[in-house]
């Protein structure tokens, strides 16, 4: 683990194994901190926080683009550790990792841009104005489907703003976060400034909410867990950020350009085979195209290659352990047993290297219902569940019938009705005839059960900062 710029075992000696969603076999071995090495870790960024919020912005600038150029020497190496913890394919984890170079040069320019502002006083003798501050040490829990991009976007931030940060990587996936880690050091960051901490979530996670110099969490991960933090958090009051999953809708319009809608749709539904948080759960085709669409679709997923990500052919990896590959088979056997139509799929993958791995075939489900689980359960999967729709408003209706609200997507030629329910969409964000939502300049979140917050844009460096309201007497000219 990185404490106070150090490399460290686990105080009590003990460590854990990651493993290849592919293969079955172990890639390396992590400590497994104890709740003394947590607080070891939130003391380094205590202490050197005063200082880390000193430094001048154009400073942690420098220091932020320095770590992103180590981080891009590393590309190659740390893109194939993302494929042999996570699964995905290299060309997915090779986007990944530029996508979190991004993120770092976006946050080392926006914390140069942490304005406040002046505001217009009723009272002549006097005068308002407000500064931006960095909040303090900032706890930051990522998952496991994005271990780069995700603690690109959060930590950096952080830091940009002026904050210290305790990171603590999901136990699937920690390698990657290890590997930023030591390009954040490389690059000149402080010790102390940044520190990972890895192993079990309950331990880490207790002791992130009992420590009252921890003034900050961010969180990306399982509703109950966020629920969790949200009320832990309670007891010191302090700020959290959540990202907590979500179930996209995909509506295709009757006026749709066909064969764009599908084009969006295989690329945001088997990225990372379905485990995404944006990725289409429900989708819903106007009935005048679904015999079309369900045909055109089928014809493109019967091509895709599912196998090792390492394999520069493979367009579908592996899902990332034994209860995702339980969680989305119970979802497809739930939905056939309820009446669905099975066009494509519906089982797992145990043919030769197959079997030593998660592998699930991708899936085309038709006729798919309100009352079965894929229709209101986050699936995290390779599994389409198709359903038609009518009118505009029944469109609408199934889209917001679920407790999530992250994403949606819309496909239509009309811009009038694009805009009409794009407002409508109970989410916090909409694609357009585009599936491509996210962007380092964006804000990114959602609303009811998706979470609390934005990360990502000015919104994301904001998240990490106090606004302070200063008051000025002055004497009459």
């Amino acid at each position: 683990m990185l404490i106070y710029g150090e490399w460290v075992p686990a105080a009590t000696g003990r460590s854990i194994s990651v493993y290849n969603p592919a293969t079955g076999e172990v890639v390396d071995e992590i400590p497994a901190a104890s709740a003394e090495d947590v607080a070891t870790a939130i003391g380094a960024a205590h202490s050197t926080f005063p200082a880390w919020a000193r430094t001048p912005a154009v400073k942690r600038a420098e220091l932020l683009d320095r770590s992103r150029h180590s981080l891009l020497s590393r590309r190659e190496e740390i893109t194939r550790l993302i494929t042999e913890e996570s699964g995905k394919p290299l060309r997915q984890s090779h986007g990944e990792v530029n996508v979190a170079a991004d993120f770092i040069r976006w946050y080392a320019e926006e914390g140069r841009r942490s304005y406040g502002e002046w505001i217009p006083d009723p009272l002549p003798d006097r005068r308002l104005l407000t500064i931006r501050q960095p909040i303090g040490v900032a706890a930051i829990i990522t998952p496991w489907n994005f271990p780069a991009y995700m603690v690109a976007r959060t930590a950096t931030a952080a830091l940009a703003a002026g904050c210290t940060v305790v990171i603590k990587p999901a136990r699937q996936t920690p390698l990657t976060a290890l590997a930023l880690a030591r390009a954040f050091n490389d690059g000149g960051i402080p010790p102390g400034v940044l520190n990972v901490v890895t192993g079990d979530a309950s331990i880490i996670g207790q002791a992130f909410l009992d420590d009252q110099r921890v003034k900050k969490i961010s969180f990306a991960g399982s509703p109950d867990v966020g629920k969790l933090l949200m009320r832990g958090a309670a007891n010191h009051v302090k700020r959290v950020s959540l990202e907590l999953g979500g179930h996209a809708a995909f509506i295709i319009m009757s006026d749709a350009a066909l064969d764009r809608a599908i084009d969006g749709l295989m690329s945001a539904k088997f990225q990372n085979a379905g485990q995404t948080c944006i990725a289409p759960n429900q989708v819903h085709v106007h009935s005048s195209l679904l015999e079309t669409f369900l045909e055109l679709l089928s014809s493109r997923v019967e091509r895709l290659k599912v196998g090792n990500g390492l394999d520069p052919k493979t367009d579908v990896g592996p899902l990332i352990n034994r209860d995702a590959l339980e969680k989305v088979s119970s979802h497809v056997n739930d939905a056939i047993d309820r009446g669905a139509r099975l066009l494509m799929g519906g089982h797992q993958l145990t043919a030769d290297d197959q079997a030593k791995g998660n592998f699930y075939a991708p899936t085309i489900l038709a006729d798919v219902t309100p009352q079965m689980r894929i229709t209101c359960e986050e699936t995290f999967g390779p599994i389409i569940a198709v359903t038609a729709f009518e009118s505009d408003d029944e469109a609408i209706e199934r889209a917001n019938s679920t407790q999530y609200g992250l994403a949606a997507y819309l496909y239509t030629r009309d811009l009038s009705k694009a805009i009409r329910i794009a407002e409508r969409l109970d989410v916090g964000m909409v694609g357009v005839n585009d599936t491509r939502i996210a962007a380092v300049e964006a804000p990114f979140g959602g609303v009811k059960l998706s979470g609390i917050g934005r990360e990502g844009g000015r919104e994301g460096l904001a998240a990490f900062t106090e606004t302070k309201q200063l008051a000025f007497r002055i004497e009459p000219a």
